[in-house]
């Protein structure tokens, strides 16, 4: 069993499991952070260079480049091994779940809760829950393929795979649904966030992770523990950022995190499903099933809440809609760990095997 594989069994860990408290913790942090001292938060908000925000850009890639450590690219040979549960992966993260995303966001935001949204800003949240669902996880998904005893080596190989495809696929897809929503698509700086926010970092990650290992596991794994928490800080940081500069709005709509959850909620429990059914009726093993479900169902939000920025600015909708994404993500997928848990004897039952 590889390094990788030996990831996918970490248990949920405090900060993991309370995910939902922290943020909401950021939300009230920022906002009165914001409320105090706005002008530390315009300060901040103009440090850039080609409009890229440098203090975001740090944070960013503190977040990011420890979860990618993580992967393994070479483990793609595994992939001819389950190739049942591979396609039902490909097909619902990258065929299914943007657009069905796109659709959530036209329907409910546009139509059912436009009275209650800024008009100003409904493009933004479209835009935002598009960049939510164009990211496929990366780091919580071995997270959850521990808690239903996934296969770690499909785990390993699906996570590899799709970071692969989301350098090439990511800006195409989000570019296509942006302008099918009439949004205007800053081709330039979706580009240029493809390069910071994805190429770069994954470069850098092999690089270390390459370095690391020829030291030995140990090396390694001792690396890991104790940059992991630069992820977290950096994360919770941003949070706090992002709030700082959305408090006003928040305290003038606090109904609009609500109404944001709702096409997100929807769509986690669409995609898992879907993923699920479509293992099991294609016979594929339940270990199989339940993390090619849970990567279809969650989102890689560190990347959609930094594109969001970079595309739309700290105070966008967009950025608060990815941001929403991060707040329900963890109890929603602990629903979904459970319910493919309860449901394995009913999986089992006539899946072929």
């Amino acid at each position: 069993m590889g390094l990788g594989a030996q990831s996918a069994r970490i248990p949920l860990r405090n900060f993991e499991r309370y995910l939902s408290l922290w943020v909401f913790l950021c939300i009230v942090t920022g906002v009165a952070i914001g409320q105090l001292f706005p002008a530390a938060f315009q300060v901040i908000g103009h440090i850039e260079i080609a409009q890229v925000n440098l203090p975001v850009g740090l944070l960013i890639w503190l977040m990011i480049v420890p979860m990618l450590l993580k992967v393994d690219f070479g483990a793609m040979h595994q992939v001819r091994q389950h190739l049942r549960g591979i396609g039902v992966t490909l097909f619902v993260n990258w065929l299914v779940k943007p657009f069905s995303m796109a659709f959530l966001g036209w329907f409910f935001l546009r139509h059912l809760f436009i009275h209650y949204l800024p008009a100003t800003q409904i493009n933004s949240y479209v835009a935002g829950l598009i960049l939510l669902a164009a990211a496929p996880c990366t780091a919580m998904v071995f997270v959850w393929s521990r808690l239903t005893n996934g296969d770690p080596l499909f785990t390993l190989s699906q996570v590899a795979l799709n970071d692969t495809i989301m350098v090439f696929a990511f800006a195409p897809i989000v570019g296509l649904l942006l302008g099918l929503s009439s949004i205007v698509v800053p081709w330039a700086t979706l580009l240029t966030s493809v390069i910071l926010y994805i190429v770069i970092p994954v470069v850098i990650a092999q690089l270390m992770r390459r370095r690391l290992l020829q030291k030995g596991t140990a090396a390694f794994d001792s690396t890991m523990s104790r940059i992991e928490p630069w992820s977290t800080g950096a994360l919770l940081a941003m949070l706090v950022l992002l709030f700082g500069f959305q408090g006003q709005a928040l305290l003038r709509q606090p109904l609009v995190i609500a109404l944001l959850a709702v096409p997100i909620l929807i769509q986690v429990l669409f995609n898992s499903t879907l993923a699920y059914g479509l293992n099991r009726l294609l016979g594929e093993k339940h270990s199989v099933a339940c993390p090619s479900a849970l990567i279809g169902a969650s989102n890689f939000f560190e990347l959609a809440v930094a594109a969001a920025i970079s595309l739309f600015g700290f105070d966008s909708g967009a950025a608060l809609a990815t941001v929403v994404g991060v707040l329900i993500e963890v109890p929603v997928m602990l629903l979904v760990v459970r319910a493919v848990n309860a449901s394995k004897p009913w999986y089992e039952g006539s899946a072929k095997i």
